[in-house]
């Protein structure tokens, strides 16, 4: 289980390293569940990438639900990261339906089918970042932490989404949901050729004032956080600074913060927690 643990966190060090350093502020022995369950996360993340079609995807995601219901018996148990993930979920009793929901989510991002609403934009950021928030901070703390959890991950996933626009856009991906661009004039079609407009980025304007509010309603709840499920919610940190670099600049051309200055921004929330929904 050791090459299991390390092969976790060296994945999770690589493909997503700002959880990564967010997990060493948590107590030691709970960061190899930490690492296994953003291995598994980064690992269902890139299926799209991995896969390159559609089908291939499918199975694999398939692999993975199956594997948390404990129908892949041996071998599950030969893959590094579903052992690892396993392990956690029999330790710290974490629900594996909930893992499941954030598999199937991640089906969507096989297709190229834009997200059409705002409600399923919400849907989709519930099942994904805020199912890794609560998952995380039951593994330090022994509960969810609901107050926090849905508001943490939907400022997360919003301003990852517009950071990604581009990427995601070169694609021909679009997780800007339908119903706010038809409010805004804005056609897929100019997105997918790079086009940009007053109406893209007054609809870009509109997503990060609701990462905004969430991230404030998860600032006026951290009180009552338990104090040992702080570093889950770690990442958190760099998203308002994220979201000011993004006003000042073009949707299509998103400014990034330096891994170097998010690595601070968490360094900094762990010394003072009330700043990690700044």
């Amino acid at each position: 289980m050791a090459d299991a643990a390390d092969y976790c966190a060296e994945l999770v060090r690589t493909a997503d390293r700002d959880r990564y350093v967010a997990a060493l502020f948590a107590p030691a022995e709970h960061r190899d569940a930490l690492f296994a369950l953003y291995a598994f996360n980064s690992e269902i993340a890139r299926v799209r990438d991995l896969a390159r079609e559609p089908l291939p995807g499918e199975i694999r995601l398939q692999w993975w639900s199956d594997a948390l219901r404990g129908e892949r018996g041996g071998e599950a148990q030969a893959h590094p990261i579903a052992a690892a993930l396993l392990a956690s979920i029999a330790q710290y009793r974490l629900p594996a339906d909930r893992l499941i929901d954030l598999v199937e989510a991640r089906r969507f991002d096989l297709y190229d089918e834009p997200i059409a609403t705002f409600a399923a934009l919400e849907t989709y950021a519930n099942k994904t970042s805020a199912a890794l928030f609560a998952l995380a901070a039951q593994i330090l703390s022994g509960t969810e932490a609901e107050a926090v959890t849905a508001f943490a991950g939907r400022a997360y996933a919003v301003a990852g989404l517009l950071r990604a626009l581009p990427l995601h856009a070169a694609r021909r991906q679009l997780y800007m949901p339908l119903d706010l661009l038809d409010r805004h004039a804005v056609k897929a079609a100019d997105i997918y050729a790079g086009r940009t407009s007053t109406g893209l980025n007054a609809a870009a304007a509109e997503l990060r004032e609701v990462a905004r509010r969430n991230l404030g309603a998860v600032r006026e709840r951290l009180s009552v956080l338990p104090s040992e499920a702080l570093p889950a919610f770690l990442p958190l940190s760099f998203v308002g600074p994220a979201l000011d670099r993004l006003d000042r600049s073009d949707a299509l051309a998103p400014a990034e913060l330096a891994p170097w200055r998010r690595q601070w921004l968490i360094w900094r929330a762990a010394r003072n927690p009330a700043r990690i929904a700044r």
